[in-house]
């Protein structure tokens, strides 16, 4: 099933993926600021001077990883496609390093978000909580619909290089500013 998203076609998986994500990061914040509301540490300016100035910077990096991971991925998309989907399997650039790199540092968004936020509640449980969610997701839904959809391709693929790497080069390249 494909839904019209700003007048380019999306998949509705995706279309669930997008929602959960903006759920779990808006519902985190409101609840995880209504626990914190006049507690000492959400109170104290530099506990959120500190933790914001750390936000900022989580925040980049995931957002330059989805932008990195996003480039390499359009060489994926031949002829008129959905949006954000691919029908061909992309295994260069960052992809040769690792499989899920657009989702890897789009893991990191919970823990800047929450960072910026100042929030102790979303730091400490809601985010990590939420990454473990979103690797999960990765995990279960996107393994699975990438394998149908590549096949044994994807197979020899996935044995060669790992979901996600830590490997210096690997995070260069991940979270490098393009121009």
């Amino acid at each position: 099933m494909q839904i019209d998203l700003f007048k380019s076609k999306t998949t509705s998986s995706v279309i669930i993926r997008l929602l959960l994500w903006f759920i779990m990061i808006v519902g985190g914040a409101i609840y995880a600021i209504s626990k914190d509301w006049g507690t000492p540490l959400f109170d104290s300016l530099s506990f959120h001077i500190f933790t914001a100035i750390i936000g900022f910077m989580v925040t980049i990096l995931a957002f330059r990883s989805a932008s990195n991971g996003g480039k390499e991925l359009t060489k994926g998309r031949v002829g008129d496609i959905p949006r954000l989907e691919t029908n061909k399997l992309v295994t260069t650039g960052i992809y040769a390093c690792m499989r899920h790199p657009m989702l890897f540092g789009l893991t990191l968004l919970p823990l800047g978000w929450a960072l910026l936020l100042g929030s102790p509640t979303f730091i400490f449980f809601l985010a990590p909580l939420e990454m473990l969610f979103i690797v999960l997701m990765v995990t279960i839904f996107e393994e699975r619909e990438v394998n149908g959809k590549f096949g044994e391709a994807y197979q020899a693929y996935r044995e060669k290089v790992p979901m996600v790497s830590f490997k210096k080069e690997c995070l260069i390249l991940l979270f490098k500013r393009r121009k």
